[in-house]
């Protein structure tokens, strides 16, 4: 395969539907900035899913190795997906970064991503880069398996649930905070717990649950911190089990699902694996990075320092 070396050194792949159409109304600040700190690229605006994974690996194929998101976690996680479509180097020699313009920016929040275009450019002129873990989970769409990568957040059940029903309305164009929150509550109203069969690293173990997460980032939902302790470069996937609690106790204490002491209820357990198998005889949900997915049968694993990328704020000190 022949590689252009001629192209800038960045492709930037923008989301102009992101944050409620944030994307596209500050894309011209957004490239301004780009502009002022000598940032040389191409850009591709998507218009659809599945177009960031198309661009992405379209764009390894012919030799770039950094890429620039102007999206929210959605959008960067198809361009992870991309980079893993692509045979044309290993994972690890791609650059990732971020402009967060989305509705949670939960991967961002972490890292110490601003929200602030002009110090976000700041932050990729300056290339501070790590070496993240990537995990994989592998799920069912029908009788078919498929398989998706993510950088921050995995899992199945209720949070698959609110995260179905908050991208049903934002395809249509209504998001936010407020929004996912709303989700949040009236998911509560008609969602039942179900048993599931889990193998932790080969060790079995049955529950009612009420939610799985797979974390290998801290953030989900818009801030939620339902795997607080995890860090994305020690190879490891950090999970979270709530299992069977009731509405009005997970309403009583909803906020144990934003300060970060969720682990201390006696009805949610924490481990740290490489390795999660989930099971059950009812249809549950999964999904990645707030992008629904299909449903159990699920396995979530992890790969060690898989990708590169450009952060602001070192998670690890």
């Amino acid at each position: 395969m022949n590689l252009n070396l001629s192209h800038p050194e960045w492709l930037v792949i923008v989301n102009p539907n992101a944050g409620n159409g944030k994307g596209k109304k500050e894309w011209n600040i957004i490239s301004s900035a780009l502009e002022r700190n000598n940032l040389s690229h191409e850009v591709k605006f998507t218009s659809r899913k599945g177009d960031a994974i198309h661009f992405t690996s379209e764009a390894i194929d012919t030799g770039y190795r950094k890429i620039i998101t102007v999206g929210g976690d959605g959008t960067l996680n198809e361009v992870l997906n991309g980079v893993f479509s692509s045979a044309s180097c290993p994972p690890g020699e791609v650059t990732l970064a971020l402009i967060p313009v989305g509705t949670g920016n939960d991967w961002g929040r972490m890292f110490g991503i601003p929200l602030n275009h002009e110090k976000a450019v700041a932050i990729i002129k300056e290339e501070k880069t790590i070496l993240h873990d990537v995990g994989i989970i592998l799920f069912h769409d029908g009788k078919e398996q498929k398989k998706r990568y993510f950088l921050n957040i995995a899992g199945l059940g209720f949070e698959s649930v609110v995260v179905k029903r908050s991208n049903y309305q934002k395809d249509r164009g209504r998001s936010g905070k407020l929004i996912y929150f709303y989700n949040l509550l009236l998911s509560l109203l008609t969602y039942r717990n179900t048993r599931v069969e889990l193998e932790i690293d080969g060790k079995k173990t049955s529950a009612e649950i009420f939610s799985v997460n797979v974390g290998n980032g801290r953030y989900c939902g818009g801030g939620m911190r339902q795997t607080p302790d995890a860090v994305p470069t020690d190879g490891l996937l950090d999970v979270t089990v709530i299992k069977n609690i009731g509405k009005f106790e997970i309403i009583r204490k909803l906020g144990i699902l934003y300060d970060g002491t969720i682990l201390s209820h006696p009805q949610i357990d924490g481990y740290k694996c490489k390795n999660l198998k989930a099971a059950s005889d009812s249809v549950i949900y999964t999904e990645a990075d707030g992008e629904s997915l299909g449903h159990t049968p699920a396995e979530f694993s992890i790969i060690p320092a898989a990708i590169r990328i450009i952060y602001g704020t070192d998670i690890i000190q």
